[in-house]
């Protein structure tokens, strides 16, 4: 099963299974706030760094599974595997979509 999502997000999940870090950066705002893995980053360049560092890492492919709208979030959950224990995994994406539609807060769990 394939979910049904916003712009953004269909070209954010395409550009991660592609590994295209240029791809994936340009779906954030310029201030954007990710948090993952207990980090949180905030910038353009620090979401470079963990866009890289987590590619280079895990190799990961996400098949979203299902998207809904709550409290002003897209929340989409998506099944993820790579070079990671446990692999795969559904994880739970929650997006905040600036009026750009670009994103400007991520936070994976």
């Amino acid at each position: 099963m394939t979910a049904i999502l916003p712009a953004s997000l269909a070209t954010y999940f395409a550009a991660k299974n592609r590994h295209d870090t240029a791809a994936m950066l340009a779906c954030f705002s310029a201030h954007a706030t990710v948090r993952d893995e207990r980090q949180e980053m905030t910038g353009l360049p620090a979401l470079r760094a963990w866009i890289e560092s987590t590619t280079a890492r895990y190799a990961v492919q996400s098949e979203p599974l299902e998207c809904h709208e709550e409290a002003g979030r897209s929340i989409v959950r998506a099944r993820v595997s790579g070079s990671f224990p446990g692999s795969p995994a559904v994880l739970t994406y929650r997006f905040g979509l600036a009026a750009d539609g670009r994103i400007d807060a991520l936070e994976i769990g």
